[in-house]
Parts: structure tokens; sequence; C-alpha cells
């Protein structure tokens, strides 16, 4: 199985990758854990380049960056992790491309959704949670200095909330929102109500 959590900075990914990565080892599965971009040597180089306050990249050009760190993940991680019969988690995956570059970006969402397709050789995650918080919350939580992504405005971090959402009624099926506002442990319980819903 293969799961993503996603959703705007401080709604407590890591956190929640973490314990579900304990839960599903508790049942006696295999896991492997990852983020996106990074977990391999050519994505920690491009997530140092487009998280980079520093750096100057087109939209266009940021979205085909993560793609290319996303590619790499699945051929160097995902996919055989998969193939070994091993549950994967995953700090963000395509969906954030969609709502970043695209819902926040101004890019087109499906082209988006269809060039990570291309991507990723049509894989996707069984399931996708968005850990769904205020935007007031995300920043009292966010306890580091903000990197290229996290500093373009309260307007493009409005949007990308509204994204994530608008993306998960869309999809209903593969994405599924999870109130962050709850505590870590209640948080976590409703994650492993859908996964058991979900391997029942």
């Amino acid at each position: 199985m293969f799961f993503a959590l996603d959703g705007i900075d401080g709604g407590g990914k890591s956190t929640q990758v973490e314990l579900l990565a304990e839960h599903l080892r508790a049942k006696g599965r295999d896991v492997v854990t990852c983020r996106d971009p990074g977990s391999t040597s050519l994505g920690e180089a491009l997530r140092g380049i487009l998280l980079n306050r520093r750096t100057t990249i087109s939209r266009r050009a940021e979205m085909l960056l993560y793609m290319a760190a996303r590619a790499q993940l699945v051929e160097e991680i995902i996919s055989p992790a998969l193939l070994a019969g091993k549950s994967v988690v995953s700090d963000r995956f395509l969906l954030s491309n969609v709502v970043y570059q695209g819902h926040a970006g101004g890019l087109a969402p499906d082209e988006i959704w269809e060039i990570g397709r291309r991507a990723t050789k049509g894989l996707e995650p069984d399931l996708t949670f968005v850990l769904d918080v205020s935007l007031d919350e995300a920043q009292k939580r966010t306890n580091r200095p903000l990197d290229h992504m996290e500093s373009q405005g309260d307007d493009y971090r409005r949007k990308l909330r509204e994204g994530f959402l608008q993306e998960a009624a869309r999809r209903p099926d593969k994405i599924v929102v999870i109130d962050a506002r709850a505590s870590v442990e209640e948080v976590h319980a409703a994650i492993r109500a859908a996964v058991e819903k979900l391997t029942a």
C-alpha cells in the first residue's frame, strides 16, 4: 500500500507520517518512509534549489523540477519498495504540485495532474491524507524561518488551503481530509481508521 500525507505547512505531516509508519509496522508490514521532494541524492539537491529563498524560478520550471525529483523518488525508492511487497508512506506527493503551482501558482491543475502521471508512470497513492488547519493555526505551529514556498504571502497561502480542499472534493475516493486542529492522537486515529477501512 502507498499512502501520502499532504496539506499546508503546520498541519503536522511529519509527525503523522511517523505515526502511520509505526502503526503499519505494528500490523506486521514492512514500511518505507520518504519525503517529496527528497529521499534521493537528486531529490535532496533539487529540494535545496526549490526551497532556497534566494533562487528565482518560474512557476513552470518550479513545477518541472518537482516532477524530476518525484520521478527519481518513484524510480529509486517507491516502486522498488512496492514491488517488494512493502508499504510506503510519503511526506507529500503529486497533489502538492497540483496545489502549489496550480491552484495557488496559476498553472492549470489538470495539466499538472497529466504531467505528474507521466513523471510517475501512473503511480499514485492508494490514499492521500490532507491535514487541514487554518492559516492562523498553521502559522503558530511553524516554528522556523519560512522557506521559498511558504514566504509568498497570505493570499498565496489561502489559495493553497482552498486548493487542497477543492482537489479533495474532486477526488473523494483518493483524497481524505483530516481535521488537523485536533490532538496528535486524534488526528492519528482518524488516519488509522481510514487506512483500516481501505485495507479491511
